[in-house]
This record gives C-alpha cells, sequence and structure tokens, in this order.
C-alpha cells in the first residue's frame, strides 16, 4: 500500500478532531492497555532466559517494538485491501489512539476544579492519579506546579513525539513509538528490579523523544505569543533550563512553559519514601496557583493545533508519496 502525503495528511486531521471530540473514552480498548498486558506477561519468560537482565530486557523491547509495527502495517494492508477508505480509517484510528492532548488536559483540569471546589486533598488525590511523586506533603502550590509539569512533559509523549513518527513512517511508526513509551512507563524505572533490564527500554524512550522535545520550543512558543505575549519568555527559558532536568528531554517543554506562564518549577519532591532534589526551572519567576493549571491546559491544546497543522503540511509537501 502507498499512502501519498494528502491521504497521511487526512488522517492526522480526522484523529485530531476525534481527540478533541472524543479524548479517550474509557468503554474503548485501548491499544496501550493492550501493549501493557503483553509486557507484564512477557518479562517473566524473558527474565528466565539465560541471558545477563541487560540482554535480556533490552530482547524483549526490541521485539516488542518490532511485533507493533508488523502487527500496524499488516493491519492497515488488510484493511486497504478490502477498500481504500478502511485502510484510511484504520490508519485514522491508530494515530487517534496514540495522541492524549484532550485526556489530559481533563485530567490536569480535574486538579483545579478539586482545588477550588473540594479543597487541597481533593486535589491532592486528583493530581495522583496523574503523577508519580508523593503527594500527601504538597500544598497548594506544590500541587498545581505538578499538574502543570505533567501537562508539559506529556505534551511531547502525547502529541509531538507519535506525529513526528507519524510523519516519518504513518501509523505503524506511531504505534511503535506508543510501545517504546509504554516500555518505558512499565520497566524503565531507576531501581533495583529495573536498573538493567528496564535500562535499554528507558534509552530506547530517550532517544525517540529527542528530536521531538526540542521540536516543540518554536510551537509552544509560538502557541504563548497567541496567546498572552509570551513566546519570547518561553524560548528563552527553554534555552537557559532545558537541560535542568534528570530526563535529557522533559526539561525542555518544562522550561518552555516555565517561561510563557512565568512560573518556576522543578525543585524537591518525594518519590517511593525519599527526597528527590530537582534542578530548579525558570528560577526568579513566579509560583504556581490553580489558575495557571488552565492556562497550561490552554497552551498544550493551542501547542497541539499547532503541531498537527505542520504535520498535516508537511505532508502535502512532501515531494514524493510516503511508502508504508
Amino acid at each position: 500500500m502507498n499512502t501519498d502525503g494528502s491521504t497521511l495528511a487526512l488522517a492526522l486531521t480526522l484523529a485530531l478532531a476525534l481527540d478533541m471530540i472524543a479524548g479517550d473514552p474509557l468503554w474503548l480498548p485501548h491499544p496501550v492497555r493492550w501493549m501493557g498486558r503483553a509486557i507484564e506477561r512477557l518479562e517473566p519468560r524473558f527474565r528466565r532466559l539465560p541471558l545477563r537482565p541487560l540482554v535480556s530486557g533490552g530482547l524483549m523491547a526490541v521485539s516488542l517494538v518490532a511485533a507493533v509495527w508488523g502487527a500496524s502495517l499488516l493491519l492497515i494492508h488488510t484493511a486497504a485491501s478490502v477498500h481504500p477508505a478502511a485502510g484510511i480509517l484504520v490508519e485514522t484510528a491508530m494515530i487517534f489512539v496514540c495522541i492524549s492532548a484532550r485526556s489530559l488536559a481533563d485530567a490536569a483540569l480535574a486538579v483545579s476544579k478539586a482545588l477550588a471546589g473540594s479543597g487541597i486533598q481533593a486535589g491532592r488525590r486528583a493530581v495522583s492519579m496523574i503523577v508519580g511523586r508523593e503527594v500527601d506533603r504538597l500544598d497548594e502550590t506544590g500541587v498545581t506546579r505538578a499538574a502543570v509539569e505533567t501537562v508539559a512533559e506529556n505534551l511531547v509523549d502525547g502529541v509531538v513525539s507519535p506525529l513526528f513518527f507519524a510523519v516519518l513512517g504513518g501509523a505503524p511508526l506511531a504505534m511503535a513509538y506508543k510501545m517504546v513509551n509504554t516500555l518505558d512507563s512499565m520497566v524503565g524505572y531507576k531501581n533495583e528490579r529495573y536498573l538493567q533490564f528496564g535500562r535499554f527500554a528507558a534509552r530506547m524512550d530517550d532517544v525517540a523523544n529527542f528530536v521531538p522535545a526540542r521540536l516543540s520550543l518554536p510551537f509552544i512558543a509560538l502557541a504563548a505569543q497567541m496567546l498572552n505575549g509570551r513566546g519570547r519568555p518561553a524560548l528563552k527559558t527553554a534555552l537557559k533550563d532545558g537541560r535542568a532536568h534528570a530526563s535529557p528531554n522533559a526539561g525542555y517543554p518544562e522550561a518552555a512553559f516555565a517561561g510563557a506562564l512565568g512560573l518556576w518549577m522543578g525543585g524537591p519532591n518525594h518519590y517511593h519514601g525519599r527526597v528527590v532534589l530537582k534542578p530548579i526551572i525558570g528560577e526568579g519567576l513566579g509560583s504556581a496557583r490553580p489558575v495557571h493549571v488552565r492556562q497550561a491546559c490552554r497552551l498544550m491544546l493551542t501547542t497541539t493545533i499547532l503541531v498537527f497543522m505542520a504535520a498535516a503540511m508537511t505532508m502535502l509537501l512532501l515531494p514524493v508519496p510516503l511508502s508504508i
């Protein structure tokens, strides 16, 4: 099957519309959940291989990513052989499940609504659904900052990276990226259990997000300029503090959001009973307030639309049809 640029641009547009309308319906069977179950079932089998954990974990990661890419490609080809429109619909559905802008905004806004309506305990419960840090010590500023940081970081994982890989290799490559991201979230921990076994998956996720994280900066800056005229501070803070993060990628969108919203991020947080001292991003800027969650969601959604427009235009202008 040959997918020309206009066909993939149509799939991207339809996927964006679906995400903005439907988000991530709980009743819909989600491939990421299937990916998670596959990881859970295969991990014990790969651990039993007579190999070092680093090797067996890497073999599992490569096998699963390749399997998702191949299965997605086969499904699109099969659907297109029935009717070309079926192939487009399948590709649209795959891109749709790879992005999560609406669900990310809904989850973050639930935090600010909980804070406003029921107070700090409700806000802590709401933010605990979207962050990995301990929340029982967080005050209102800490809860708000955690929500804003999550929106900024997940803009890359949930929007920019899937679209980046969709442009490079259609929906199959976007689905393969989603498996990379799922592997990192499940086995990419720096603890005794996964330090070796999950190291390859964590590094694979770092490599996959390296370009998209940095590519997100001009789009965030443009969105900030459109919304509140803070495009230059967004870009300046990103370039200044983007590397001030344990992750090689997460600091860039977080720093851009810090500059765009005029607030600082990072600092000490509790994870699994110990304090993790993160560098301050946007030092000297204001403290996070509940209104910043709504502003962060608007910034994220505006950036999402700009990235989709750029991806669709790229596909329309490609001189050679994308072969999948």
